[in-house]
Protein backbone atom coordinates (compact mmCIF):
# COMPACT_ATOMS: atom_id res chain seq x y z
CA UNK A 1 0.00 0.00 0.00
CA UNK A 2 1.47 3.32 -1.06
CA UNK A 3 1.62 6.35 1.24
CA UNK A 4 2.34 9.35 -1.00
CA UNK A 5 2.87 12.66 0.79
CA UNK A 6 3.91 16.10 -0.40
CA UNK A 7 7.68 16.47 -0.19
CA UNK A 8 8.98 19.44 1.80
CA UNK A 9 12.34 20.39 3.27
CA UNK A 10 11.03 20.72 6.82
CA UNK A 11 9.11 17.50 7.34
CA UNK A 12 11.65 15.55 5.30
CA UNK A 13 14.84 17.42 6.19
CA UNK A 14 16.61 14.19 7.21
CA UNK A 15 15.08 11.96 4.52
CA UNK A 16 17.44 9.58 2.74
CA UNK A 17 16.72 7.26 -0.16
CA UNK A 18 18.32 3.88 -0.78
CA UNK A 19 19.46 3.73 -4.41
CA UNK A 20 20.83 0.19 -4.49
CA UNK A 21 18.97 -2.25 -6.70
CA UNK A 22 17.44 -5.52 -5.55
CA UNK A 23 14.23 -7.40 -4.83
CA UNK A 24 14.23 -6.14 -1.24
CA UNK A 25 13.81 -2.57 -2.52
CA UNK A 26 10.85 -3.30 -4.76
CA UNK A 27 12.65 -4.08 -8.02
CA UNK A 28 11.35 -7.64 -8.46
CA UNK A 29 8.72 -6.92 -11.07
CA UNK A 30 8.00 -8.30 -14.48
CA UNK A 31 7.57 -4.99 -16.32
CA UNK A 32 7.46 -1.23 -15.95
CA UNK A 33 5.86 1.64 -17.82
CA UNK A 34 7.64 2.91 -20.91
CA UNK A 35 7.09 6.06 -22.96
CA UNK A 36 7.69 6.49 -26.71
CA UNK A 37 10.44 9.07 -26.28
CA UNK A 38 12.32 6.56 -24.12
CA UNK A 39 12.08 3.68 -26.62
CA UNK A 40 15.48 4.43 -28.21
CA UNK A 41 17.25 3.91 -24.88
CA UNK A 42 15.08 1.00 -23.77
CA UNK A 43 15.42 -1.03 -26.95
CA UNK A 44 19.11 -1.65 -26.33
CA UNK A 45 18.27 -4.06 -23.48
CA UNK A 46 14.53 -4.58 -23.02
CA UNK A 47 11.68 -5.90 -25.15
CA UNK A 48 9.05 -3.18 -25.54
CA UNK A 49 5.54 -4.61 -25.52
CA UNK A 50 1.98 -3.32 -25.17
CA UNK A 51 -0.61 -4.48 -22.65
CA UNK A 52 -4.03 -3.35 -21.47
CA UNK A 53 -4.02 -1.79 -18.02
CA UNK A 54 -6.74 -2.18 -15.37
CA UNK A 55 -8.81 0.48 -17.15
CA UNK A 56 -8.66 -1.42 -20.44
CA UNK A 57 -6.28 1.10 -22.01
CA UNK A 58 -3.34 -0.18 -24.03
CA UNK A 59 0.02 1.00 -22.71
CA UNK A 60 3.66 0.34 -23.61
CA UNK A 61 5.85 -1.54 -21.17
CA UNK A 62 9.50 -2.49 -20.85
CA UNK A 63 9.55 -6.25 -20.20
CA UNK A 64 11.89 -7.17 -17.34
CA UNK A 65 10.90 -10.80 -16.78
CA UNK A 66 8.71 -13.61 -18.06
CA UNK A 67 6.53 -14.16 -14.99
CA UNK A 68 4.99 -12.04 -12.26
CA UNK A 69 7.39 -10.95 -9.55
CA UNK A 70 10.45 -11.72 -11.67
CA UNK A 71 13.10 -9.26 -12.85
CA UNK A 72 15.76 -10.99 -14.93
CA UNK A 73 17.90 -7.83 -14.91
CA UNK A 74 18.63 -8.18 -11.20
CA UNK A 75 21.85 -9.94 -10.23
CA UNK A 76 23.85 -10.37 -7.01
CA UNK A 77 25.39 -6.92 -7.49
CA UNK A 78 22.22 -5.08 -8.54
CA UNK A 79 20.96 -4.09 -11.99
CA UNK A 80 22.92 -5.91 -14.66
CA UNK A 81 22.60 -3.52 -17.63
CA UNK A 82 23.61 0.16 -17.85
CA UNK A 83 20.25 1.78 -18.57
CA UNK A 84 17.57 1.85 -15.89
CA UNK A 85 14.04 2.68 -17.14
CA UNK A 86 12.67 6.03 -16.00
CA UNK A 87 9.73 4.33 -14.29
CA UNK A 88 12.23 2.50 -12.07
CA UNK A 89 14.57 5.46 -11.62
CA UNK A 90 11.85 7.74 -10.25
CA UNK A 91 10.99 5.63 -7.19
CA UNK A 92 10.04 6.44 -4.47
CA UNK A 93 9.06 9.81 -5.94
CA UNK A 94 5.93 10.56 -7.94
CA UNK A 95 4.07 13.52 -9.37
CA UNK A 96 0.85 14.84 -7.91
CA UNK A 97 -1.41 17.31 -9.67
CA UNK A 98 -3.29 19.99 -7.73
CA UNK A 99 -5.27 22.56 -9.74
CA UNK A 100 -3.01 21.99 -12.75
CA UNK A 101 0.09 22.52 -10.60
CA UNK A 102 2.61 19.65 -10.57
CA UNK A 103 3.93 18.71 -7.16
CA UNK A 104 6.59 16.26 -6.08
CA UNK A 105 5.40 13.50 -3.77
CA UNK A 106 7.33 10.80 -1.95
CA UNK A 107 5.96 7.37 -1.10
CA UNK A 108 6.78 6.98 2.58
CA UNK A 109 5.75 3.31 2.43
CA UNK A 110 8.46 2.53 -0.13
CA UNK A 111 11.21 0.12 0.96
CA UNK A 112 13.63 2.70 -0.47
CA UNK A 113 12.95 5.05 2.44
CA UNK A 114 16.05 4.78 4.62
CA UNK A 115 15.57 4.12 8.31
CA UNK A 116 19.07 5.28 9.20
CA UNK A 117 22.15 6.93 7.74
CA UNK A 118 22.17 4.80 4.58
CA UNK A 119 21.14 6.32 1.27
CA UNK A 120 21.21 9.59 -0.61
CA UNK A 121 20.21 12.76 1.20
CA UNK A 122 17.18 14.47 -0.32
CA UNK A 123 17.88 17.90 1.20
CA UNK A 124 21.06 19.71 2.13
CA UNK A 125 21.69 20.54 5.82
CA UNK A 126 20.65 24.17 5.25
CA UNK A 127 17.41 23.08 3.53
CA UNK A 128 18.34 23.35 -0.15
CA UNK A 129 17.76 20.55 -2.63
CA UNK A 130 20.53 18.00 -3.12
CA UNK A 131 21.90 16.97 -6.52
CA UNK A 132 20.13 13.65 -5.96
CA UNK A 133 16.76 15.38 -5.61
CA UNK A 134 17.40 17.60 -8.62
CA UNK A 135 18.12 14.49 -10.69
CA UNK A 136 14.98 12.79 -9.35
CA UNK A 137 12.94 15.85 -10.29
CA UNK A 138 14.38 15.74 -13.81
CA UNK A 139 13.49 12.05 -14.12
CA UNK A 140 9.94 12.72 -12.93
CA UNK A 141 9.53 15.58 -15.40
CA UNK A 142 10.72 13.43 -18.33
CA UNK A 143 8.49 10.55 -17.30
CA UNK A 144 5.46 12.79 -16.80
CA UNK A 145 5.88 14.44 -20.20
CA UNK A 146 6.30 11.04 -21.82
CA UNK A 147 3.20 9.63 -20.16
CA UNK A 148 1.18 12.65 -21.25
CA UNK A 149 2.16 12.00 -24.88
CA UNK A 150 1.67 8.22 -24.78
CA UNK A 151 -2.14 7.97 -25.27
CA UNK A 152 -2.00 9.79 -28.63
CA UNK A 153 0.81 7.50 -29.79
CA UNK A 154 -1.12 4.37 -28.80
CA UNK A 155 -4.28 5.77 -30.39
CA UNK A 156 -2.41 6.16 -33.69
CA UNK A 157 -1.21 2.55 -33.51
CA UNK A 158 -4.74 1.30 -32.86
CA UNK A 159 -6.24 3.52 -35.56
CA UNK A 160 -4.00 1.87 -38.15
CA UNK A 161 -4.35 -1.62 -36.66
CA UNK A 162 -0.62 -1.80 -35.97
CA UNK A 163 -0.77 -3.85 -32.76
CA UNK A 164 -1.07 -7.62 -32.72
CA UNK A 165 -1.19 -10.06 -29.80
CA UNK A 166 1.59 -12.56 -29.42
CA UNK A 167 2.15 -15.62 -27.27
CA UNK A 168 5.61 -16.53 -26.01
CA UNK A 169 6.11 -20.24 -25.41
CA UNK A 170 9.29 -21.15 -23.52
CA UNK A 171 10.35 -24.79 -23.28
CA UNK A 172 12.17 -25.58 -20.06
CA UNK A 173 15.07 -28.05 -19.81
CA UNK A 174 12.74 -30.61 -18.21
CA UNK A 175 10.39 -30.45 -21.21
CA UNK A 176 7.64 -28.41 -19.55
CA UNK A 177 6.44 -25.16 -21.11
CA UNK A 178 5.85 -21.65 -19.80
CA UNK A 179 3.49 -19.42 -21.75
CA UNK A 180 3.34 -15.64 -21.71
CA UNK A 181 0.03 -14.22 -22.97
CA UNK A 182 -1.83 -10.91 -23.01
CA UNK A 183 0.93 -8.89 -24.66
CA UNK A 184 0.98 -7.10 -28.00
CA UNK A 185 3.66 -5.97 -30.39
CA UNK A 186 3.91 -3.97 -33.62
CA UNK A 187 2.51 -5.78 -36.67
CA UNK A 188 5.36 -5.38 -39.14
CA UNK A 189 3.46 -6.48 -42.24
CA UNK A 190 0.68 -3.97 -41.67
CA UNK A 191 3.25 -1.26 -41.02
CA UNK A 192 5.01 -2.06 -44.29
CA UNK A 193 1.67 -1.97 -46.15
CA UNK A 194 0.73 1.56 -45.03
CA UNK A 195 0.28 4.06 -47.85
CA UNK A 196 2.62 6.99 -48.32
CA UNK A 197 0.20 9.52 -46.85
CA UNK A 198 -0.26 7.55 -43.63
CA UNK A 199 3.48 7.01 -43.26
CA UNK A 200 3.97 10.74 -43.74
CA UNK A 201 1.47 11.55 -41.02
CA UNK A 202 3.16 9.14 -38.61
CA UNK A 203 6.48 10.74 -39.44
CA UNK A 204 5.14 14.26 -38.83
CA UNK A 205 3.86 13.14 -35.44
CA UNK A 206 7.31 11.73 -34.57
CA UNK A 207 5.84 8.25 -34.23
CA UNK A 208 7.92 6.36 -36.79
CA UNK A 209 11.09 6.28 -34.69
CA UNK A 210 9.46 4.79 -31.57
CA UNK A 211 7.57 2.33 -33.78
CA UNK A 212 10.81 1.04 -35.30
CA UNK A 213 12.53 1.08 -31.90
CA UNK A 214 9.72 -1.11 -30.50
CA UNK A 215 10.15 -3.52 -33.39
CA UNK A 216 13.93 -3.66 -32.91
CA UNK A 217 13.51 -4.24 -29.17
CA UNK A 218 11.80 -7.58 -29.69
CA UNK A 219 15.16 -9.18 -30.48
CA UNK A 220 15.81 -8.87 -26.73
CA UNK A 221 13.23 -11.57 -26.05
CA UNK A 222 15.88 -14.16 -26.85
CA UNK A 223 18.09 -12.77 -24.09
CA UNK A 224 15.22 -12.86 -21.59
CA UNK A 225 14.57 -16.49 -22.45
CA UNK A 226 18.28 -17.27 -22.07
CA UNK A 227 18.34 -15.59 -18.65
CA UNK A 228 15.18 -17.41 -17.61
CA UNK A 229 16.52 -20.83 -18.59
CA UNK A 230 19.87 -20.12 -16.92
CA UNK A 231 18.08 -19.44 -13.62
CA UNK A 232 16.04 -22.61 -13.88
CA UNK A 233 18.99 -24.83 -14.81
Amino acid sequence: MQNPVLLDNITHKDLRIITRRGAEWGDARMSCLATPDEFRRLQVHYPIVFQKNSDGQMQPLALLGLQEGQNLFLGPDGWTVPYLPLAMQREPFMIGVNEDELRMLVDMASPRISQGAEGEAVFLPQGGTSEFLEHANSVLKSLHEGLQATPAFVEALLAHDLLEPFVLDVERPDGTHARLVGLHTIHEERLAALDEKTVGLLHQADYLLPIYMAIASMSNLHNLIRLQLAREA
